[in-house]
């Protein structure tokens, strides 16, 4: 091949690259509106009030990203799945973005061809029994009737643990959460496993909370995020900073009832200031405005806000922070910097 066939492909993948890239945000633009994959249905991370309005965890990640794009939050069509067909609606373009308590594993990233983009919520697998049963341990659970959503790594750890530990259970295979929810509750399994986040959220909901126990084994890692379609680096860099800029946001103290004025004009902390966009233009390097940042923390707070609002202490759900908590307060949470 000579050098001009070499120049001539090299632009035709330059071209079909900028082409790819540009497409998901282009199509948001269009649309006036971001269409974010979620859960049918799990109280604390994204389900339905008594009006119908989205709310939650994941749905606030959601609406920031909606107005870090679109500078509206409330532009956001949410698309409920279950664990079978989230990732075959995202890569079929029925959304446009995935953030529905979501395990980063290798198979999803190369084989189904996703791209993470951080992770919002370190979780890990946990079990949870009625009082009833007199369990006290995971591994007293031999013989077992387990609900278990099918399509989810939960399935496949389930199966490893009980292999591990010589053990055997009967799968009582459910779609969603509300179909876990109500089997364990007519008695239709002893156990209902999944993540440790999601079983205090469907505990929450039950009239009896305290009858139910959620068991101190936690077998698995499971680190969720939100995830696009492969292919697209643009809309996946624009994606991920937004995470990362509510995450840097609770490391400098911006809030949503502070944002407008650290905003109004440069503070003199320039990691504030390059985020908020009172110092170089960062926006522009993501095919963002200037305020993109602000947009977001303004809509629905930093990381600390949204975690406290939705399943932190003081909800019903009742999470502490643990892992989820900032690297200066002793957990895993980390926004490199903007610069």
């Amino acid at each position: 091949m000579n050098k001009k066939t070499l120049l001539g492909a090299g632009a035709a993948l330059l071209l079909a690259t900028g082409v790819a890239n540009a497409a998901t945000l282009d199509d948001v633009k269009a649309k006036g509106q971001l269409s974010c994959i979620v859960t049918t249905g799990l109280v604390g991370f994204a389900f339905t009030d008594e009006n119908g309005r989205w709310n939650g965890f994941d749905v606030d990640f959601c609406r920031a990203t909606a107005a870090a794009v679109l500078g509206d939050a409330e532009k956001v069509n949410f698309v409920p799945t279950t664990g079978k067909t989230r990732f075959t609606a995202l890569n079929a373009g029925e959304g446009d973005i995935l953030y529905r308590n979501t395990t980063i594993t290798m198979s999803r990233d190369a084989d189904l061809k996703l791209t993470f983009l951080g992770v919002n919520y370190y979780d890990g697998q946990g079990f949870m029994v009625n009082k009833n049963l007199g369990v006290t341990s995971a591994k007293e659970l031999n013989g077992a009737s387990v609900c278990i959503q099918t399509g989810t790594t939960t399935e496949l750890n389930l199966a490893d643990f009980f292999r591990v530990n010589n053990m055997n259970y009967e799968p009582v295979p459910i779609e969603t959460n509300e179909e876990a929810r109500t089997n364990y509750l007519a008695g239709r399994c002893d156990v209902y496993t999944t993540d440790a986040s999601g079983l205090a959220a469907t505990r929450a909901t039950f009239d009896d909370p305290k009858n139910h126990v959620i068991l101190p084994e936690i077998i698995s890692k499971e680190p969720l995020g939100p995830a696009v379609r492969q292919g697209d680096d643009a809309w996946g860099d624009i994606t991920r900073w937004v995470l990362y800029a509510l995450l840097a946001a609770e490391e400098y103290g911006v809030t949503q009832a502070n944002v407008d004025e650290l905003a109004a004009k440069a503070t003199g902390n320039p990691d504030i200031d390059r985020m908020l966009g009172t110092e170089g233009d960062f926006g522009a390097m993501v095919g963002l405005s200037k305020d993109w940042a602000k947009n977001a923390i303004k809509a629905v707070g930093n990381y600390g806000e949204i975690f406290d609002r939705n399943i932190g202490p003081d909800t019903a759900i009742g999470l502490e922070r643990g892992l989820n908590a900032l690297w200066t307060e002793g957990g895993l949470m980390y926004a490199p910097p903007i610069r």
